[in-house]
């Protein structure tokens, strides 16, 4: 434990609702006011975790490489059929900015949010 808590290195607090670990408040608030509109009837279906493949994995000089994912906070399909990828984000890392970035390019129809 660090002398700022259990916090991550952004100060982030991992927060639990209906048994679900979010990795940050902010994000476990989100999830609150997406079941709302769920209830609500405006969703229809919240998915959690969702990982779009950027790169495939590959050899290269016989050493495996991993594929390059981006995991998006949720993937909403909301009543009228159209779906939204949502990040919940504290601090845009440099990582987070380039993987954004190839996953826009490679999926350009894509209806992408960040909250």
């Amino acid at each position: 434990m660090t002398r700022w808590g259990s916090y991550s290195k952004y100060h982030a607090r991992k927060t639990t609702v209906d048994g679900i670990t979010f990795d940050s408040k902010k994000e476990a608030e989100f999830f609150c006011e997406l079941k709302l509109y769920k209830r609500a009837g405006y969703i229809t279906k919240i998915e959690r975790q969702v990982a779009y493949e950027l790169q495939p994995a590959f050899r290269h000089d016989g050493k495996a490489e991993r594929a390059i994912r981006y995991v998006a906070d949720f993937v909403v399909t909301y009543s009228d059929g159209h779906v939204e990828v949502i990040d919940v984000k504290g601090v845009r890392t440099d990582v987070y900015k380039l993987k954004r970035k190839m996953l826009l390019f490679k999926y350009p129809d894509m209806v992408f949010r960040e909250v």
